[in-house]
């Protein structure tokens, strides 16, 4: 009954209240990163959610588009500015994804979502990360930050589908609440700081 009815219902309570409560932040960001960032304050990228639903994830842009005389992106390092590491580590690029989670692409609560092509590599058991809702913070996101690999993430979130729970959830919204408040020891972004998923399974397949 939690997993079908009132998990919706929380994330819609939760994250409307939220919206409306931080919209004169979502407001100055998005004023602040026009300039910043030459217009484009928002970045967007499809990922697959529940039942592999490809949607467009939707953040503060905190990096820039600065290619190098070939025309590549630059490494990350080198494109994002100083108003986006405070984003970062604040955690105030995530709020626009409350839109997604009012509108229903994502939860409060779930696996992140990863990037669309890494969909061939996941195992027969970490599939079932698609059964739910993509969520904004997750039990793999509050159990050790970049100190985790892809296989020890990827079972958290399997950890987290076969456990599924009101007081679950509750535990994770806290955990996450409180070490963003001390900036200490959580990864909103999967990805930060890791091989991409792809690249690390083929390696794993050739060795």
């Amino acid at each position: 009954m939690y997993q079908v009815f009132f998990k919706r219902l929380l994330d819609l309570i939760l994250c409307t209240t939220g919206f409306i409560f931080l919209f004169p932040i979502f407001v100055l960001i998005w004023f602040l990163l026009l300039f910043v960032n030459n217009g484009k304050p928002f970045f967007q990228q499809p990922r697959p959610g529940r039942d592999e639903k490809i949607f467009n994830i939707l953040k503060f842009k905190t990096m820039t588009d600065k290619k190098d005389e070939k025309g590549n992106l630059l490494p990350d390092e080198l494109r994002v500015t100083k108003f986006g590491t405070f984003l970062r580590k604040s955690s105030l690029d995530e709020i626009p994804q409350l839109l997604s989670i009012i509108k229903g692409d994502m939860s409060l609560v779930g696996p992140r979502p990863l990037r669309v092509r890494y969909l061939p590599y996941y195992t027969k058991a970490e599939q079932i990360r698609h059964t739910v809702r993509p969520g904004i913070t997750g039990l793999a996101q509050i159990s050790g930050r970049n100190n985790l690999d892809w296989d020890t993430r990827l079972q958290k979130d399997i950890e987290y589908v076969q456990n599924l729970s009101f007081a679950l959830d509750i535990k994770i919204i806290f955990k996450t609440a409180l070490k963003v408040l001390t900036r200490k020891d959580v990864a909103l972004d999967a990805e930060s700081g890791m091989p991409d998923f792809d690249t690390y399974r083929k390696g794993k397949l050739s060795d």
